[in-house]
């Protein structure tokens, strides 16, 4: 069997400058990479230029779960919590679009750039659906009594995942909101749903620990399980070129993995790699620096450097 390449993983700085937990982590053109926290700041940063100080974009009231940046239109949209959903003009760096949802927190956003829809999960278990330029609220449906925890994306099949805090993770269609397919394996809160960069497989974990991988094809059929760490998967992502997932805990650590083969490759934690002390909460790979920005229960963002084998 041919060696597996583990790629040197380095912290090389340190973005301090909220005042709560960090929970919010989205990127945005080029390396650059916006936070939402628990002091209601959305900062932005720039993952190429680590020591440039962050930008304060937005202050709100209340804790921010969710972000999520509009490249067509130059927005950040953010969920805030009990307030809704509010996009900003980076640009102009003001608010240009503020709607109102049902007063609970907001836990993800995604959109689909082919339905010009903005798709919010709420904590009350409702899925809010709003239509692109305008931000009008076009749809709520009520999909469970547990919060939605996650959602992910399938363009090409027109498909919306939604994991949630009743330990399901459904499969809707896109245009009739129909849900077509049921997970039910986990065993506890699904809180990260990602979609493998070739969209052949749906790679789920949450507060059972596990990451499971399910065959988007064969009608999203189990393909297999990890013990992947010791407590909550908070979060799952893909790096740009396929080639990793990365996955963040409540045990303090990040993992690198090999996408195609789910092999362990790095662990990046306090005592080997002078990792977060607190829960990781969500992770980012902005530009194409082979760079990896993650957020943290300690108020910090890290910035991780991975070298390749070419560049060793």
């Amino acid at each position: 069997m041919p060696e597996i390449f583990r790629p040197p993983v380095t912290r090389i700085a340190t973005l301090a400058g909220h005042r709560d937990a960090v929970y919010a982590l989205t990127g945005g053109p080029a390396s650059r990479v916006f936070s939402g926290s628990a002091d209601g700041m959305v900062v932005g940063w720039d993952a190429a230029e680590p020591e440039r100080d962050g930008e304060l974009l937005a202050r709100v009231e209340n804790s921010v779960y969710a972000l999520r940046h509009l490249p067509e239109l130059g927005l950040l949209v953010l969920g805030h919590n009990f307030q809704g959903i509010q996009a900003i003009d980076l640009g102009q760096k003001q608010l240009a679009h503020a709607t109102a949802l049902p007063p609970v927190a907001i836990f993800e956003i995604v959109v689909s750039g082919s339905r010009q829809r903005v798709y919010a999960g709420l904590a009350d278990g409702t899925l809010a659906v709003l239509r692109l330029p305008d931000f009008r609220l076009e749809k709520l449906l009520r999909i469970t009594d547990k919060s939605l925890r996650t959602l992910a994306l399938h363009e090409a099949r027109g498909e919306l995942v939604i994991g949630s805090s009743d330990h399901l993770t459904r499969v809707l269609d896109l245009d009739s909101l129909e849900t077509k397919f049921t997970l039910g394996e986990s065993t506890n809160s699904v809180f990260s749903v990602a979609f493998s960069s070739d969209g052949a497989h749906l790679l789920t974990a949450g507060r059972d620990a596990q990451i499971r991988r399910w065959n988007v094809a064969a009608d999203y059929a189990l393909a297999d399980t990890v013990p992947a760490h010791m407590y909550t998967i908070n979060h799952l992502a893909f790096s740009p070129d396929g080639r990793y997932l990365a996955s963040c805990s409540l045990d303090k650590s990040i993992k690198i993995w090999d996408a195609a083969t789910l092999t362990l490759l790095r662990v990046l934690d306090r005592a080997r790699s002078a990792g977060h002390g607190t829960s990781v909460n969500r992770l980012v790979w902005p530009g194409n620096q082979n760079r990896l920005v993650s957020c943290s229960d300690d108020r910090s963002l890290a910035v991780w450097q991975l070298v390749m084998k070419n560049e060793e």
